[in-house]
């Protein structure tokens, strides 16, 4: 168990150091060109630096206390998706599409970047524990969300239409309120587990 906790905190180090770095490189694309998408995961960029930071806090702490902070975790991965519902809210007032290259090869960096962080971590993926579901989770589905930013900037380009760009964002907020609802389950039963 202290290998498996060693090796998991070694890998979210990393995660969580190349989830902090693209943030500030999508994040900058993303209010350059007014892209709901990148907008929405720009911000899950930042909620993974932050998921993976409170997992090595964490890993320490006793079943009991790690529980409570996969429920606090669950609840934080909804955090992008209210963040696109704001600037999908926000498009609307200013339907004009993102410049589609720089949607795409943004998006395609961000996969490449959450590809690498889903290998780090699949060794994990069937851990029982709740915070390294989150980590897993997160990454996995960050990588979906990337390909379809990729598919959103293939179709701007095609359509010259803010729709692709949108659609896509709303996407990530359900990939991202399934991903809750999948570490809230865990850690609820890692909660009884423990007080049992």
């Amino acid at each position: 168990m202290l290998k498996l906790n060693y090796s998991l905190r070694s890998a979210v180090a990393i995660v969580a150091a190349l989830n902090l770095a693209y943030f500030g490189v999508e994040f900058s694309v993303a209010l350059s060109i007014e892209s709901v998408s990148l907008f929405a995961d720009s911000i899950d960029f930042l909620e993974d630096t932050s998921i993976n930071f409170l997992i090595l806090v964490a890993l320490g702490w006793s079943a009991y206390k790690r529980s409570i902070v996969g429920m606090f975790l669950a609840a934080l991965l909804l955090t992008p998706g209210i963040a696109t519902l704001w600037m999908t809210w926000k498009k609307f007032g200013h339907p004009i599409p993102p410049d589609a290259v720089s949607l795409g090869l943004t998006g395609a960096g961000a996969l490449v970047v959450n590809v690498s962080c889903a290998l780090i971590l699949a060794a994990f993926r069937n851990h029982t524990s709740s915070l390294s579901r989150a980590t897993y989770l997160s990454a996995r589905n960050d990588a979906v969300a990337n390909i379809a930013i990729i598919a959103a900037g293939i179709l701007t380009a095609a359509t010259e239409s803010v729709w692709p760009d949108v659609v896509v964002g709303l996407g990530i907020f359900a990939i991202n309120l399934d991903a809750a609802r999948e570490v809230f389950s865990a850690a609820r039963q890692e909660h009884i587990d423990a007080k049992v």
